[in-house]
């Protein structure tokens, strides 16, 4: 019957899932939050590899390098995760992501892997300096999420190949991290624009500002000319210093139906300021 799935795989080994990748076309499923709603069809069209019984792909571990996060790793897993408070933007946009029973099934390797310019886990895992781990039955490589995410809806994966892990080097475990996303309401929302932050202080002043805006471009940017124009500057001043024509020049944001392209500049450029104001707001809170 049309639409029914011809082969379903739900292995338990990595090895065995790569071999099956390997041997024919297969769609690699996890939450499937996003693969369901893109077919119009009763069942996942074709053949369909599971990888959520792969206890390997579940799960965040601090390695000697880095922390890894499985591609089986649902986004509540994230926030029930014991981890320093530079990944406390990836937590913030774990609680946006869709309602609860999604947070409890969708991964966040498969929101990179969608690749919607509006995925709320880009922008911070941007500013963690995130790479994507990518397998297949020949061998292993590390794309930098910058490179990995490569437009809207295209990620930079070869036929046989899936991601098994996103990973977080060890240097981007200084500072802290914080997350904003603006939608015509606050929940079950696609975002209009979004901006996230890991900001690294020493003595007051900012030692390393890593910020990226999301929902803006075909995929989210880091805004390098923001960041060294804030490395040196005090915390507290940070939010004065961010204007458009710092963040404008790295967007190409579209007209549609939640806002045109000037709003979400605007849009973007605001909630930085708002994003670096709560930062420092914070910091004094804790100095109390």
């Amino acid at each position: 019957m049309e639409g029914d799935v011809a082969a379903y795989h739900r292995p338990s080994e990595l090895t065995e899932a790569l071999e099956i990748l390997a041997a024919a076309p297969v769609t690699v499923a996890a939450g499937c939050t996003d693969l369901y709603p893109a077919t119009q069809a009763k069942a996942l069209p074709g053949d369909i590899l599971d990888i959520t019984a792969i206890d390997a792909l579940r799960g965040i571990a601090r390695e000697d390098a880095c922390w890894r996060i499985g591609a089986a790793t649902t986004w509540t897993d994230v926030l029930n995760a014991d981890l320093p408070a530079t990944f406390d933007g990836l937590k913030l946009a774990a609680r946006e992501v869709g309602s609860v029973q999604i947070q409890n099934a969708g991964t966040v390797a498969g929101n990179l892997c969608t690749a919607s310019p509006a995925g709320d886990g880009a922008p911070c895992l941007l500013t963690l300096d995130a790479s994507v781990e990518v397998q297949s039955a020949h061998g292993r490589r590390v794309v930098p999420l910058s490179s990995f995410l490569i437009g809207a809806r295209r990620v930079e994966l070869q036929a046989g190949e899936m991601v098994t892990g996103i990973l977080v080097p060890a240097a981007a475990g200084a500072g802290g991290g914080d997350f904003l996303k603006l939608g015509a309401r606050k929940y079950l929302v696609i975002s209009i624009a979004m901006a996230a932050a890991r900001i690294d202080v020493a003595d007051g002043a900012i030692r390393e500002a890593a910020l990226a805006i999301g929902a803006c471009s075909p995929v989210a940017t880091r805004l390098p000319a923001l960041e060294d124009a804030l490395r040196g500057v005090a915390l507290a001043e940070a939010a004065a210093r961010v204007t458009g024509e710092m963040v404008a020049p790295v967007l190409s944001p579209i007209d549609d139906i939640r806002g045109d392209a000037a709003y979400r500049v605007e849009a973007a450029t605001e909630l930085m300021r708002r994003l670096l104001a709560r930062c420092a707001a914070r910091r004094m809170e804790a100095a109390a």
